[in-house]
C-alpha cells in the first residue's frame, strides 16, 4: 500500500518507515525536522520536509494518493507544553486537524494515531492502567493527545474516517533523542558513555512502563492490519524505578557513576504502567523485548553513535 509517515525522521517514526519499506510498503515521510534527524531516513522513502501546519500538506495527499496515515508527528516536550501550552496546541490539535481534514477530503482508508498512555492517565489509582480508566491529564500536552482522540471519534462518527489511536507507555531504543524532553534510558546513556554525571530527579522511586522501540512498530503493523476502530494501550504492564535503569546500565557500562539525586520535577508522576491485554485480545500484538536485552540494544547503539560522531 501507498503510506503517509508525518514525523517519519524521528526516533519512533523511522522505525517504522523501515519496517513498512521491509514490508514493500510505498512510503512517503512528511516531517519538519524539527526534532527528527534527516540521517534517520529511509533512503527508499520519499521525503517532504513540511510541517504538519502548512497547507501544502494537501498537495502532498493530492499528488502521493496515501491509502494508510501513522501520525507521529507532534510537539512531544511535555515541558515545553507548560510552558507554552498555545505554541503546542498550535502543533499538536492544529497540525493533527490539517492532518484529518486532509484524510476526510482525499478520503483515507484508516489513519494510525500515535498518543499518549501516562500522560492522558494522569496519576492513576489504578496501575497497570486500563484504556476505561478516566482519562484526567496534568499537562497540555495530554489534554492535546486526549483532545484529537476525541476528534478522530468525530471524524469517523460523521464521516467514517477509520482510526486507531495507540497510547504508548515509556517507549526506548536506538535512535531516541538524549538531548531535551528525552527518555530517561537515552539521557542515562549518553552521559554514562561520556563519562559524564547523570542525575536523578527526585528519590528515583518513581515508576515507569518501559516499551522497546521495536514493539511499539509492531503495535503499528498490527493497527494498520486490523479492522477494530478504538483506542489501546501499548505498555509492558511492569512498573520499573529510576533507580533500578540508573543502576543496570550504569553496571552495563562500567562507569560506576556516583548514584546522585536531585529534588523531583513539580507535577511528575510517581507511578505509571499500562494494561496492554486490550491490544492482546484484539489486536494479537504483545510486547517480545525485555527489559535487559533492549536495555543493551540501546546502549550498544548509543556507544556506536557516539564514536561514530567522534570519528567523523
Amino acid at each position: 500500500m501507498k503510506v503517509v509517515v508525518t514525523g517519519g525522521c524521528g526516533f519512533i517514526g523511522s522505525h517504522l518507515v523501515d519496517r513498512l519499506i521491509k514490508e514493500n510498503h510505498k512510503v512517503i515521510v512528511i516531517d519538519n525536522l524539527s526534532s527528527g534527524q534527516k540521517e534517520n531516513l529511509n533512503p527508499v522513502a520519499k521525503f517532504y520536509k513540511l510541517d504538519i501546519l502548512d497547507s501544502k500538506v494537501s498537495e502532498v495527499f493530492r499528488k502521493e494518493k496515501p491509502e494508510i496515515i501513522f501520525h507521529l508527528a507532534a510537539q512531544i516536550d511535555v515541558r515545553k507544553s507548560v510552558e507554552k501550552p498555545i505554541e503546542d496546541a498550535n502543533t499538536n490539535i492544529l497540525g493533527s486537524l490539517n492532518i484529518l481534514e486532509n484524510c476526510k477530503r482525499y478520503k483515507i482508508k484508516k489513519i494510525i494515531f500515535i498518543s499518549t498512555g501516562g500522560a492522558i492517565y494522569g496519576e492513576a489509582d489504578i496501575v497497570p492502567t486500563p484504556e476505561n480508566y478516566p482519562e484526567f491529564p496534568l499537562s497540555p500536552y495530554g489534554i492535546c493527545k486526549l483532545t484529537i482522540e476525541k476528534y478522530l471519534n468525530y471524524y469517523y462518527k460523521v464521516f467514517r474516517l477509520p482510526f486507531i489511536s495507540l497510547r504508548l507507555a515509556n517507549v526506548y531504543g536506538p535512535r531516541q533523542n538524549s538531548k531535551g524532553e528525552a527518555g530517561v534510558i537515552a539521557i542515562f546513556c549518553d552521559k554514562m558513555l561520556l563519562k559524564k554525571q547523570p542525575i536523578i530527579n527526585g528519590d528515583g522511586n518513581q515508576t515507569r512502563d518501559f516499551i522497546f522501540v521495536d514493539d511499539v512498530v509492531e503495535a503499528n503493523i498490527s493497527a494498520m492490519k486490523s479492522d477494530r476502530i478504538d483506542v489501546y494501550n501499548i505498555g509492558t504492564g511492569q512498573e520499573v524505578d529510576i533507580n533500578t535503569i540508573f543502576r543496570t546500565l550504569n553496571k552495563m557500562i562500567g562507569n560506576n557513576c556516583k548514584e546522585i539525586h536531585i529534588p523531583s520535577r513539580s507535577g511528575e508522576q510517581r507511578r505509571s504502567s499500562l494494561d496492554s491485554n486490550k491490544a492482546k485480545k484484539e489486536l494479537g500484538w504483545e510486547p517480545k523485548m525485555g527489559l535487559d536485552t533492549g536495555l543493551k540494544i540501546t546502549k550498544d547503539w548509543f556507544a556506536r553513535h557516539l564514536i561514530n560522531n567522534e570519528t567523523s
